[in-house]
């Protein structure tokens, strides 16, 4: 009996201090209203050709290419972080998702780039990965998601790719970040994903510092998924790329647009949630090449050469 006192004890302790610590940490970071998505995307209304692609928020994209249906690290919780006791503990949504979960499926393919909680968060897995998605993910990291009974699992390593049945084909790219989910996760992956389908390509660069993507370019993606927040105060520069880095990393890939993610949805920084998008307009030596909507603005391509329209649908 007393021992299980102690434990009970000893959880609570770690909870408080886990608290305080986490409350100390971001008491001088930005504190936003929450807010709607700006547009609700129609992916029951996509047809079967082309390139659709709607960001939900974060680090989680929606896309269709020529009918395969792909999301890349679902994330649809109101809180991210640490479970303990029934409580989570972590970084709160402040833009909700542009779409619910249900509304995503069904899914062909969930690309996980690393095992982050605000990157692989298993409620959102669970209500999107049926027993017909196929997961590809990071290195070390297959393990988290077998609970979800997809049908298949790729676990890939920077430059190792693989063909899935529906045509697709999934590069792993290197990029410079970490893996961990808990401290004693030293071995987990952390890549981004090139992935092409007939003269489709599209580069998921996933979460990442700065990086040399020139091979990219080899690939010749008409659209980069590419992170553009959570790098102040400057140390964190060492995990997250500024958005002037973001646009130099975006020329280097020779892509035709950029879609930025990985901003203005859960606050895990000191920049203004706005910050990032701005600097990256400013920085931006051709606007039009930043598919700069708000969360659920769809952007769609009949054929690769008619991404360079910004043809949005919603």
């Amino acid at each position: 009996m007393w021992i299980i006192i102690g434990i009970a004890c000893f959880i609570l302790l770690i909870v408080c201090v886990f608290y305080i610590l986490y409350r100390r940490t971001t008491s001088t970071w930005p504190k936003p209203e929450r807010r709607p998505a700006g547009r609700r995307p129609q992916p029951e209304h996509w047809g079967a050709e082309g390139l659709y692609a709607t960001w939900i928020g974060h680090s989680t994209v929606l896309m269709q290419i020529d009918g395969i249906r792909i999301l890349t690290d679902p994330v649809f919780s109101r809180r991210v972080g640490v479970r303990i006791l029934g409580l989570t503990f972590g970084p709160k949504r402040h833009v909700d998702p542009a779409l619910e979960p249900s509304a995503c499926t069904p899914v062909d393919v969930v690309l996980l780039s690393h095992a982050h909680m605000d990157h692989l968060d298993h409620p959102s897995l669970r209500k999107v990965i049926s027993t017909k998605t196929v997961v590809v993910t990071a290195e070390g990291t297959s393990w988290l998601v077998r609970r979800h009974h997809p049908l298949r699992i790729h676990e890939l390593a920077p430059s190792e790719s693989v063909v899935l049945e529906c045509g697709l084909e999934i590069k792993a790219q290197a990029v410079k970040h970490w893996g961990s989910r808990y401290p004693w996760n030293q071995h987990m992956g952390y890549q981004g994903y090139v992935i092409r389908r007939h003269a489709w390509s599209v580069f998921f660069a996933g979460d990442t510092a700065r990086t040399d993507f020139t091979s990219v370019r080899k690939f010749e993606p008409q659209l980069a998924l590419i992170p553009i927040g959570a790098y102040a105060p400057y140390p964190f520069e060492n995990a997250h790329c500024t958005p002037e880095q973001a646009w130099d990393m975006f020329v280097e890939t020779q892509a035709q647009r950029l879609l930025p993610i990985h901003h203005d949805t859960f606050v895990l920084s000191q920049e203004p949630v706005d910050e990032p998008m701005r600097r990256l307009l400013a920085i931006a030596s051709s606007r039009e090449q930043v598919w700069d909507g708000p969360h659920g603005t769809t952007y769609y391509a009949r054929r690769p050469i008619d991404i360079q329209e910004n043809q949005t649908i919603n």
